[in-house]
């Protein structure tokens, strides 16, 4: 790859950050300028900046870091939550990263120890999705919480914090952050009905979609 291509690159990269991190705000899943989106380009990761609201942010805002947290581009501070990030590349295969604050994903991690398999799609994430005990923000130890939650799946609740997904572009880790609060939505609504119990899923089944799904979509 040249110098020019590369460029390129980062920048279109850098746009889909930013496009990404307006859609969580747009779509309720953050609120003011919680959470935080980023992808790997190369050994580089551009990652949202720390406090600024993402409708103000452009092309000259691009920030990168490496695979240490060494700033390598741009002016600003990168987000203070660059520790999971970094966490889930180093690693996962993870080419992008979403955080959110979303509402029905953070209720379900005050309430029990992982999502229960209220639904099928559980299978997206690798099973049940997992709560990583409490932590503060921007910490090692939050980050060291987030990956021993995360194994083996590609999801994982913050108890009382908020959610972290990845996957192989950024439009499937956002797509991954909304199943898991539109999930935790629904477990949240079932379990709400007096006098009822949600009809829960077996991991064999859950497995089983999880075959399924390896053929999902359009082939060719």
């Amino acid at each position: 790859m040249t110098n020019q291509q590369r460029q390129e690159a980062l920048g279109q990269a850098w746009q889909d950050v930013v496009s990404t991190a307006r859609r969580t705000a747009s779509e309720g899943l953050v609120v003011g300028t919680s959470g935080n989106v980023s992808v790997r380009v190369g050994d580089l990761v551009l990652v949202t900046p720390s406090g600024v609201p993402y409708e103000r942010l452009g092309p000259e805002d691009a920030i990168a870091v490496d695979l240490e947290g060494q700033q390598v581009l741009g002016e600003l501070t990168p987000t203070s939550e660059l520790p999971m990030h970094l966490a889930v590349y180093r690693a996962t295969s993870a080419t992008a990263v979403v955080h959110t604050h979303a509402v029905h994903a953070t209720a379900v991690s005050t309430l029990v120890p992982e999502l229960p398999l209220i639904h099928y799609m559980s299978a997206a994430f690798g099973g049940a999705v997992r709560v990583a005990p409490y932590a503060l923000y921007g910490t090692d130890e939050l980050a060291a919480n987030m990956l021993h939650a995360l194994r083996d799946r590609t999801a994982v609740l913050l108890q009382n914090h908020g959610t972290v997904t990845y996957g192989d572009t950024l439009d499937q880790a956002y797509d991954r952050t909304a199943q898991l609060e539109w999930m935790c939505r629904l477990w949240l609504t079932a379990g709400a009905v007096p006098g009822h119990t949600p009809t829960l899923l077996s991991e064999a089944q859950v497995r089983e979609t999880g075959e399924k799904l390896k053929g999902y979509g359009q082939r060719g």
